[in-house]
């Protein structure tokens, strides 16, 4: 068994930014980066989410750009379900009108 790693302080920043997007919304790597105070660290984004195991965290609402939903740690179809219940609705592997759905983005009021 692999000891857990002690969280830096990217993936506390990381985690505090995902807790922050609404139900409803959804941000990707690269805005959680950004926002986290790591443009362009959107894999690093990628690598804490898949190693953090926070209650509480809306994991499900950060997709790839241009709203891919990507694997969820090999469970892909429980975040769909997980999009769908918040009223996003996706065909195949994307969100349909992800940009009125975006949260985060530049200019946008996730800042």
């Amino acid at each position: 068994m692999t000891a857990r790693r002690q969280p830096t302080s990217f993936s506390r920043r990381v985690l505090a930014v995902v807790k922050r997007i609404p139900p409803g919304q959804v941000a990707t790597y690269g805005d959680v980066a950004r926002l986290a105070g790591r443009p362009g660290a959107a894999r690093a984004v990628g690598n804490v989410l898949r190693e953090a195991r926070e209650p509480g965290v809306p994991y499900h609402r950060v997709v790839a750009a241009k709203g891919r939903v990507g694997g969820y740690g090999g469970h892909p179809g429980l975040k769909h379900s997980l999009l769908a219940a918040e009223g996003h609705t996706l065909r195949g592997p994307r969100i349909v009108g992800f940009a009125a759905r975006r949260w985060g983005a530049r200019g946008a009021h996730g800042r």
